[in-house]
């Protein structure tokens, strides 16, 4: 019989007990070795790596950097993946563009998280871009991406970034300037996680609101939205939000390196319309490079749910608080102590 494949566990509970090794300069492959997430009690989703790349732990949360055989290099916080080589553009084409091409001429963006650099990419695709400050509390997870993830280098270099590394809450506080557009591109609310405070009622109507322009539009990524997990967060982001500000939109995607169907919601206090063919055109006219992902129709088509996820969205009343939080599966680093 064959040995039995190596799998690592990274959940917040524990690290890889792993050292990657190099042979002849590069890294080691293990043929049979899995990552295993823990995606609830009852299910796990893994898939095979050709090596570990790097792993580290911050202040705020355990950081690994893996090379998969199927999504490419994919970056894991808190043993929740955050992002794949292979697919990433679906989620952060869904998360930036949309509050870009509603908004009538989108000069600044504020970014919360983002650590990567592929929101801050997208947002300085846009010719009318002026400005993108994006503000991390992780210094670690920045570092670690901007030597590692190569294709976000251009965009860290790009002298219309701002990169901070704070709170962001503390941040845009004590920031006096207002901003076209605010992005939420943090990691899912997990209990003793490093953010799930910026996902509250408080937090969006007494920070990122006042720091909006007139038009301006706030987006966040809200968690898994599928047939089972939609009850999690999602609901009860967009809930919340809809308590904040007059005008909000939901909508959804699958995205295959996080297992599910993934889920964003976009407001304003300014009406959110614009038809598929206008979103095309501006998509032609403001954004250097093509889109690989999103056009009008596409958009316009996610925002329909199917009638499971319509009705719960309809018929959500919890309102997200510090007291009356609700949580991803999995724990933070906190939990660990």
């Amino acid at each position: 019989m064959g040995e039995a494949p190596e799998v690592f566990y990274i959940n917040g509970f524990s690290k890889f007990g792993h050292e990657t090794q190099q042979n002849n300069g590069n890294h080691q492959n293990h043929d049979s070795t899995w990552y295993e997430e823990v995606i609830d009690d009852d299910l796990k989703w893994s898939f095979k790596l050709n090596s570990v790349l790097h792993e580290a732990i911050s202040e705020y949360q355990d950081i690994a950097l893996l090379d998969t055989k199927r999504f490419g290099k994919a970056l894991v916080l808190d043993g929740k993946m955050q992002s794949a080589e292979n697919d990433e553009f679906i989620y952060h084409e869904c998360l930036m563009h949309p509050p870009l091409l509603f908004h009538p001429n989108p000069k600044t963006v504020f970014i919360m998280g983002g650590g990567e650099g592929s929101a801050a990419r997208e947002a300085l695709r846009h010719k009318s871009m002026d400005r993108v400050v994006m503000c991390d509390i992780d210094k670690v997870v920045v570092d670690f991406c901007r030597k590692y993830l190569t294709a976000n280098r251009e965009a860290f270099s790009n002298k219309k970034l701002d990169l901070v590394f704070n709170d962001a809450k503390a941040e845009l506080e004590k920031r006096k300037e207002k901003f076209d557009i605010i992005v939420g591109d943090l990691a899912d609310p997990l209990e003793d996680g490093p953010c799930y405070q910026l996902y509250t009622k408080s937090f969006y109507e007494k920070v990122v609101k006042p720091k909006l322009n007139e038009n301006g539009i706030f987006v966040t990524q809200a968690g898994p939205a599928g047939i089972f997990t939609h009850k999690e967060v999602f609901t009860s982001i967009y809930n919340t939000i809809k308590h904040v500000f007059k005008y909000v939109i939901a909508y959804t995607t699958h995205v295959p390196s996080f297992a599910d169907t993934w889920g964003w919601v976009m407001a304003s206090d300014q009406p959110l319309s614009i038809s598929a063919e206008v979103m095309d055109k501006r998509i032609n006219a403001r954004i250097d490079g093509d889109l690989l992902y999103l056009n009008g129709a596409w958009f316009k088509s996610s925002t329909i749910m199917n009638k499971t996820v319509s009705h719960s969205l309809q018929n959500e009343t919890h309102v997200y608080t510090e007291e009356n939080a609700r949580f991803v599966p999995g724990h933070g680093m906190a939990y660990r102590i």
